[in-house]
């Protein structure tokens, strides 16, 4: 199994992340892919992930540094997006991913802001295909416009991990441009998520936790040997056998992000 999208990064594994990874190896992950979210956490990201053969690092800068909805900080500036661009192309090379990016209009709910959003979208996907990388793109309350976007921005290889928008706009991604959408433990307990896995054909479909969040029990931290809960449900949705669910996910999720582990 492939775990398409995790912060392993994040503080709150620095006292058992061996620990966590060796649960994650037992119950069948072979690869974790680790996302970042500014140029801080990516420099971050790459130094976890230089640790440990089963993490693999993405880049990228999440739309809710761009958000209005809490407070007034100033969000960022071409500047600072170029610094982004800048540390992917330094470390393309070990890079499988751009991302976190995406568009979130829960946290971003000004013209202005959502605008910038989109513009860093843009330039997040051209990036991506200028250094010939996949995108792994969050989208909140902006479904439809996320998709839309990245179709007009010619987005080739995509991940749309988590998504929360309609079953339909995702299936017509899918049929027209082969984009994968990774589904996290909370499907137990989704039922937009379990309409999301009835809806694309297995094909459509990968294996994320977004640990530590998105987990079966949404007070408990998740990890990524949580996704065999994502491939359980799966396969009872699609009431197809776990062996078959477990094959078509990894063998997705390998062809999008190159991925030989």
């Amino acid at each position: 199994m492939i775990d398409c999208h995790t912060h392993l990064s994040d503080p709150c594994f620095d006292a058992d992340r061996e620990a966590v990874l060796s649960r994650a190896v037992e119950v069948g992950v072979r690869a974790v892919l680790v996302v970042g979210q500014d140029l801080e956490e990516n420099r971050r990201v790459v130094e976890v992930c230089d640790t440990h053969d089963l993490l693999h690092p993405c880049a990228g800068l999440h739309p809710d540094r761009f958000a209005d909805r809490f407070d007034d900080r100033q969000p960022p500036g071409d500047a600072d997006i170029e610094a982004v661009c800048a540390f992917a192309r330094a470390h393309a090379d070990a890079l499988v991913a751009i991302g976190e990016v995406g568009l979130d209009y829960w946290c971003a709910q000004s013209p202005e802001r959502r605008e910038a959003q989109r513009a860093c979208l843009w330039r997040m996907a051209e990036l991506a295909g200028a250094l010939d990388l996949p995108l792994n793109v969050h989208s909140r309350s902006a479904g439809r416009y996320t998709l839309d976007l990245l179709a007009d921005c010619g987005a080739r290889r995509v991940l749309m991990h988590a998504f929360d928008g309609k079953a339909g706009h995702a299936l017509r991604a899918f049929e027209a441009h082969g984009w994968i959408f990774s589904i996290p433990p909370s499907v137990v307990r989704s039922s937009q998520k379990q309409k999301l896995v009835r809806t694309l054909p297995l094909e459509a479909l990968a294996l994320e936790t977004d640990s530590p969040v998105l987990g079966p029990d949404r007070e408990a931290r998740n990890e990524p040997a949580n996704v065999v809960h994502s491939l359980e449900r799966i396969a009872e949705i699609k009431r197809r056998a776990v062996e078959e669910v477990r094959a078509v996910t990894t063998a997705n999720a390998r062809r999008l992000f190159r991925l030989r582990s």
